[in-house]
Formats: C-alpha cells, sequence, structure tokens
C-alpha cells in the first residue's frame, strides 16, 4: 500500500461511476486515504463533511458520488485494519506447533498489519464507541483479544509461559506493545517491519517463556531460590 505523504490523495481524471463519465473527483480508495488522514488529525467526532470538502478540493456532493457520508468512511477504514487483524489470527491458527509459536507468529503477523496499515489501525485505536460504527469495531476488537488470550491460556497449559500472569493481562500487555506502534511507528525510513517484529518478539517472549531448569555441574536441577 503506497503512503499519503502529504495528507492527499493523487487525483483521478475521470473516476466516475457507470453512467457518469467525465465527472473529476477521486476514486473511492484515495477518497479513503484522505479521509483516514483527516480523522486521524481532527478526530473523527471533529471532522465535518464540509471540511473532508475542503480538505480534498471537491464538492460534498462529489463525496456522496462514492459513498453515504463519515459513518461509511470511518466503517471502510476500522474494518481495513480489522479485516487484516483477523487475517493475521486465521493465519497464526494455521501454524503447526505449540500454541506458544502461534502466539508468536500472531505477534508478528500483527505487527506486519500495523506497519503496513498504520493510518486504518490508528484509527481503530482511537475509536471510543459513541456510533454505531465505532461500537461494532470495539465489539471486533473485543473478539480479537480474546482470541488472543485463548492462546495465552493454551501456551500456559502446555507448559511454555509463566503461569503466574492473568492470561487476559498477557494478552492486553502484549498488544499495547504492539499497539504503541501506532504513537512513533513512521514509514519513511529506520526499521522496517521485519526489524520491528523481531524487537517486539525479543522482549516480550524472552520474558513471558518459562526458562528451563538450571542443573547443578554433577546435573542435578538446582533448587528454586526466593519465594
Amino acid at each position: 500500500m503506497g503512503d499519503v505523504d502529504d495528507g492527499r490523495a493523487t487525483r483521478q481524471g475521470r473516476p466516475g461511476r457507470p453512467g457518469r463519465p467525465g465527472r473529476p473527483g477521486y476514486d473511492r480508495e484515495s477518497l479513503l486515504r484522505v479521509a483516514v488522514t483527516v480523522f486521524n488529525e481532527r478526530g473523527y467526532d471533529g471532522t465535518s463533511m464540509d471540511e473532508l470538502s475542503k480538505r480534498l478540493g471537491i464538492s460534498k456532493s462529489a463525496i456522496y458520488h462514492h459513498v453515504t457520508g463519515k459513518d461509511e468512511l470511518l466503517q471502510l477504514a476500522v474494518d481495513r485494519a480489522l479485516d487484516g487483524l483477523f487475517a493475521a489470527a486465521d493465519e497464526a491458527a494455521a501454524v503447526d506447533g505449540r500454541a506458544i509459536d502461534r502466539l508468536e507468529h500472531l505477534v508478528r503477523a500483527s505487527v506486519a498489519v500495523l506497519v503496513e496499515r498504520l493510518p486504518f489501525v490508528t484509527l481503530l485505536l482511537r475509536v471510543r464507541g459513541n456510533t454505531a460504527v465505532e461500537k461494532r469495531a470495539l465489539a471486533r476488537r473485543r473478539e480479537f483479544d480474546r482470541m488472543v488470550s485463548g492462546l495465552v491460556a493454551e501456551a500456559g497449559a502446555e507448559g511454555d509461559i509463566r503461569p503466574d500472569i492473568d492470561p487476559a493481562i498477557v494478552a492486553r500487555l502484549l498488544f499495547g506493545l504492539v499497539n504503541s506502534l501506532s504513537e512513533w511507528y513512521r514509514p519513511r525510513g529506520g526499521s522496517g517491519g521485519a526489524e520491528i517484529a523481531d524487537a517486539v518478539c525479543a522482549m516480550a517472549f524472552d520474558g513471558l517463556r518459562r526458562p528451563p531448569p538450571r542443573t547443578a555441574p554433577a546435573g542435578r536441577p538446582v533448587p528454586a531460590t526466593g519465594a
């Protein structure tokens, strides 16, 4: 997906729908990208159709040529983020091996989604449930969180992660770490998605995995220390 560096999409000479040839304006995808940029800058509630019209340099009627209004733009945007996350979950579920490996795969794939769809994920993380569209988005986010918690619980049952932390807390901490990328990651130069995923997984899973038992020189287990 190409980046929109200055917040303005590429104008299309004759995008219109069938039966409306020669209508100047934006195609639906480029309109969506500009709308998401404005939503992230001003907040969804703080963005009017007039503001979108000014930013795009087209009339409101030209916007309505492609979408029914702000709600549809928001729905398209949050679905772009959520569909990516659920595709990552499906991909992880198909991985052979233990739950801890599927969990790590999901974290890596989720980082890739965030990097690829950064403006859309950023907007998703800012919805607060003020509209029907936002409520649906939050419900899907909770469903995703439950899937992550289930993987964490499964990995704990298999003895691969620390048993002293609640799976729901682990899931929130893991994806709090992933989601924090939206606050500072910028695609222009610097670390790429794979490098960031490596760093996230090193920090998260080295702390989550239960360490193997230490052994004394003679091969006898070393007694646990501390409380």
